[in-house]
């Protein structure tokens, strides 16, 4: 009786093909949970198509936006402690975070270097050369503070304080920026103590301009009229804080949540707090904040606010803080998320790019897919559609923040993923570059 077997080679090449399907399993795995997922949720609509990019990159390498993650870096349980104390955050995680989006963005080793190339190339677009930061140059850091309402410390998500020292530890000791020539500003609301004392205990000449002022905080002030809006947009505020128009350069370090009448809250809407507005937010007008809610393109004063000389204009660097990340613009963190490749933990990460458009972007993308019942989230990308199409808007607005009869350009790319397992961009616009820091390093 003849016996049947394998043929020889077929049976050498099964252990490398277990091997493969093996190595495969967790993002075919990913991929059903994902589809089964998508089943039972609210289908999002966007302006925009997946991997359909409009507008022009920007940046040293064109549409990069730098993903970086550090699982464990917040630890925070939920529980009656503030999540921003030190035992539930990991400085040293923060620290590589900042330093490994810097690298990322550049395509640099060492911070130092990755700084040097940001500010060659910001000053080389502005036409000022190819020279880096000089001694005596002021930066000011916009932060998300939003959630404040005195300098005492409050619950909610605002920046995280070992985010923003992270930042301002690459700033002088990597890129060698004078503590006093650094402010880091709110005017809109209040620097809290949490914050303002983990930096100042370690950088005690660094600047810090609230609404309020006091208690070692400078108070702000603004230059009145300094914005001029493209549409009749009511009564909203026109002054620009001076920490700004005084700057020649900003970052600005938005965080990753969303907002109820935007849908998201990003880099974009985070210049809404250098202008003249109410410490109260019910004392404020929002006209043109809002993406129409049938998708019909419209003007959004956040092109604006992205474009203007003193603000977008003067910008070497746009951060989101997904240390944690949130639902809703208010209350504390919550909840923790889900997707891949989070697991049930905190984000824990920090996106970075030299494209205002591309960096809110992928923001919209994360928050859309892991929240997609957040309130107003449909068309939550009409803002960066007009932004990278500034020049001809789909609204048709003529975008000109300053009056002086010069539009605006595209402010960057705007596209979107394919799906949030596979993470695809089209290649043709914007490049997102995910790296994880390795336990122990």
């Amino acid at each position: 009786m003849k016996t049947s077997t394998t043929p020889t080679p077929l049976r050498r090449a099964l252990p490398a093909l277990l091997a493969v399907l093996l190595a495969a399993a967790p993002a075919i795995q990913a991929r059903a949970q994902q589809a089964q997922t998508s089943a039972s949720q609210p289908q999002v609509k966007q302006c925009l198509a997946p991997m359909e990019p409009v507008g022009t990159p920007r940046g040293i390498m064109p549409g990069r936006v730098a993903w970086s993650h550090a699982p464990g870096a917040a630890t925070w349980d939920g529980g009656e402690d503030f999540w921003f104390l030190d035992r539930y955050n990991d400085q040293s995680a923060c620290d590589w975070l900042v330093r490994q989006t810097l690298c990322t963005l550049t395509g640099k080793d060492l911070a130092g270097d990755a700084w040097k190339a940001i500010f060659e190339h910001f000053n080389r677009r502005q036409g000022r050369g190819t020279r880096g930061y000089t001694a005596g140059e002021r930066i000011a850091i916009k932060v998300n503070n939003n959630n404040t309402y005195s300098h005492d410390d409050s619950p909610e998500i605002n920046a995280s304080p070992h985010m923003v020292l992270a930042l301002l530890k690459s700033l002088i000791e990597d890129a060698g920026v004078p503590q006093e020539c650094i402010t880091v500003a709110e005017p809109s609301r209040f620097i809290t103590h949490s914050l303002y004392r983990k930096c100042k205990d370690s950088y005690p000449d660094v600047v810090f301009v609230d609404n309020q002022g006091g208690d070692g905080r400078q108070k702000a002030t603004f230059k009145p009229d300094a914005m001029t809006y493209s549409a009749d947009n009511g009564q909203l505020a026109r002054g620009i804080a001076t920490a700004f128009t005084d700057a020649k350069y900003v970052i600005n370090m938005a965080l990753l949540k969303g907002h109820v009448g935007q849908g998201v809250t990003l880099c974009g809407k985070n210049w809404y707090g250098t202008m003249s507005i109410h410490a109260d937010w019910r004392k404020n007008f929002h006209n043109n904040f809002n993406q129409s809610r049938d998708g019909q393109p419209k003007y959004i004063t956040f092109v604006d606010f992205m474009g203007h000389r003193d603000l977008g204009g003067k910008t070497v660097l746009w951060l989101i803080d997904a240390l944690y990340g949130c639902k809703k613009v208010d209350g504390i963190p919550a909840p923790r998320w889900s997707m891949e490749p989070f697991r049930g933990q905190w984000p824990c990460s920090l996106l970075g790019s030299l494209d205002p458009v591309a960096i809110d972007m992928v923001g919209n993308d994360l928050l859309i897919s892991q929240f997609p019942d957040m309130p107003d989230v449909n068309y939550s990308d009409m803002y960066l559609m007009e932004a990278a199409q500034a020049n001809r808007p789909p609204s048709g607005t003529r975008y000109d923040p300053e009056g002086d009869g010069l539009p605006l350009p595209s402010l960057g790319v705007a596209e979107h993923w394919n799906n949030p397992v596979d993470r695809q961009y089209s290649g043709k616009g914007i490049e997102l570059v995910y790296t994880v820091r390795q336990t122990g390093k």
